[in-house]
């Protein structure tokens, strides 16, 4: 069994940045491939960023140039750093994980998933 727990979420105004953290309890973290979701009231849960277990990234294309995805497996810890934050960015964001080669981008890939932190963009 993996825990994850994200932190980093917050108030931030259009134009703004936040960092977004996740750490995993797998003692074998560096062999996850990790991903960040999104889901707004209303709407279902959205691909936003991936980085796979050999440090490959993916994006959708909304975040694309604004938003990186990383790991630092020495920390056990995936980020999202996310710049030139827009309001329709505002959500709360997911940390997921698998083992699994399956597709980055479908959330029923992943085995694993955080709490979910808030991230409200307005001014």
């Amino acid at each position: 069994q993996v825990q994850l727990v994200e932190s980093g979420g917050g108030l931030a105004q259009p134009g703004g940045t936040l960092r977004l953290s996740c750490v995993a309890s797998a003692r074998t973290f560096s062999s996850y491939h990790m991903g960040w979701f999104c889901q707004a009231p209303g709407k279902e849960r959205e691909f936003v960023a991936a980085v796979r277990s050999g440090g490959n990234t993916v994006y959708t294309d909304s975040v694309k140039g604004r938003f990186t995805i990383s790991r630092d497996n020495a920390k056990n810890t995936v980020y999202l750093q996310m710049n030139s934050l827009k309001p329709e960015d505002t959500a709360v964001y997911y940390c997921a994980a698998t083992q699994s080669p399956r597709s980055a981008y479908a959330p029923n890939s992943y085995d694993y998933w955080g709490q979910g932190t808030q991230v409200t963009v307005s001014s």
